[in-house]
């Protein structure tokens, strides 16, 4: 059977905060049109290139740093790879200048004040996060692509299919639903993983796999030490103070560390108990949120926004738990297909589904995967899901001032406590009796997401972002 599949690797994706819709997405955009420009043969020709942004990426783009990916994206930059330490100095040349290094190799005149326009009342029709691009050649010729980013850092070009995301390939294993991992299941006998596992091996081989998954959970654990290191106020004008690094060491009693190794074991020495851990779990989630809210180097999971869900209980597992890197690999293979099962079920886009589709799909993940190496069965693990979105249906997202801070940050905390309750449930339950199908979840989520207010899906003109003063101090 052929058909449009997902990889593990599309749904983990590494790139720069605070947002995969409005920061990563429109990012790789520029990339693709840069690529499109070139393939063309109209790079050395262009003379101005003019940015649109409209609906959701308009509205609240200049607190998700949509101008500064689109430009980052254009002078040649990558997410993965960029210093982001040089971000504002990259940023100041080129406002200096008013001049952009196209791909970097072109220089043209570029003012991001008026060469990225915000139309604000306009939205184009296929989804609420579009961008256009415009380059005007010295013969006059005009070169004009538009993009869709859907959530996740995933883009579509407009008439085309999904980059970066899906491939067309013949999978042993395909799955568009939970009843498909089922069925598999009872067909072959294999887990989850193993069967995302035997999938994966289309695109890579096993010690690639097992590679890349580790690296991207390096880098997970990195954001989470590093966000409990740094203190003070996070940019956008809010002053909102981080507190990750204030709890680690009231947690520590003050003890300092200098690798995350150590750190993992200080952790372990300093207490125990039920109030210990939860403060914990709280911690991880809000380091890495508050380094995605930095312009720092974090993982959809599957979405920047729910960033620190995934993480933070993973974190959680290993220094608890007394997780092994096989039980790493393991739960993100079976965390990644949860992810993009509710990707073709529903949505992973808050501008389509509100935060539902990114707390929610991710507190879900985390759960499946936490049964998984708990020692959950494929049911279980499907429970696990189907628990934690259950109690994430309908949740709005309204970032206060546009911003992936409040209330996104203190979000992944409530997503990741819940996953580890809804894991927890499922491994106390049996199965046979449960109401609800994750099938039926995702069903409901997406017909939540299809009634639900505008106002309350990433635009910031309901909820929290019409009622809390911008100049408040702290969340």
């Amino acid at each position: 059977m052929t058909s449009e599949r997902i990889s593990v690797f599309d749904i983990f994706k590494i790139g720069i905060g605070p947002s995969s819709s409005h920061t990563l997405g429109p990012w790789r955009a520029a990339q693709q049109f840069l690529g499109a420009v070139k393939e063309k043969g109209l790079l050395n020709s262009v003379e101005k290139v003019t940015v649109h942004l409209y609906g959701s990426l308009a509205k609240t783009g200049k607190g998700h740093g949509t101008d500064i990916a689109v430009i980052l994206g254009l002078s040649g930059y990558d997410p993965v790879t960029i210093e982001t330490s040089s971000i504002d100095r990259i940023l100041a040349g080129i406002a200096a200048s008013e001049t952009i290094r196209l791909h970097g190799e072109m220089q043209i005149h570029f003012n991001p004040k008026t060469d990225v326009v915000f139309h604000k009342t306009e939205s184009l029709p296929f989804h609420p996060n579009g961008v256009s691009f415009t380059a005007v050649c010295a013969d006059g010729q005009v070169f004009e692509e538009t993009y869709y980013s859907i959530g996740g850092g995933f883009v579509i070009q407009e008439g085309r299919e999904a980059a970066g995301g899906s491939v067309l390939s013949e999978i042993p294993y395909p799955v568009d639903h939970a009843s498909d991992l089922l069925n598999w299941h009872r067909a072959t006998g294999k887990t989850i993983w193993e069967l995302v596992l035997d999938n994966e091996r289309i695109w890579r081989d096993d010690e690639t796999i097992r590679k890349d998954l580790l690296n991207i959970w390096r880098v997970m654990q990195d954001s989470i030490f590093l966000g409990c290191q740094h203190r003070g106020v996070l940019p956008g004008g809010l002053n909102v103070q981080r507190r990750a690094a204030e709890l680690n060491q009231k947690l520590l009693k003050g003890h300092a560390c200098t690798g995350c190794d150590e750190w993992i074991d200080l952790i372990r020495k300093n207490g125990s108990g039920f109030n210990y851990t939860l403060d914990w779990v709280s911690c991880f989630a809000l380091a890495v949120n508050e380094q995605n809210a930095s312009y720092s180097r974090v993982v959809t999971a599957p979405t920047n926004g729910a960033a620190g869900v995934i993480p933070a209980v993973l974190q959680f597992h290993v220094t608890f738990c007394g997780s092994t890197e096989e039980d790493i690999f393991r739960f993100m293979l079976t965390a990644g297909e949860i992810g993009s099962i509710f990707k073709k079920g529903a949505t992973i886009s808050a501008a389509m589904g509100g935060c539902q589709a990114e707390i929610g799909v991710s507190s879900a993940m985390a759960a499946a995967g936490l049964a998984q190496v708990s020692g959950g069965t494929v049911e279980q693990c499907l429970m696990a899901a189907e628990i934690a979105m259950e109690h994430h249906l309908g949740l709005t997202c309204d970032p206060v001032a546009g911003l992936v801070q409040i209330p996104c940050i203190e979000r992944n905390t409530m997503g990741a406590i819940k996953a580890i309750t809804a894991s927890q449930l499922a491994l106390q339950s049996n199965p046979e009796n449960a109401k609800v199908s994750l099938d039926n979840v995702v069903k409901t989520m997406w017909q939540t997401a299809l009634d639900m207010n505008n106002r309350y899906k990433e635009t910031s003109e309901g909820g929290l972002a019409v009622n809390i003063p911008i100049s408040l101090s702290e969340c």
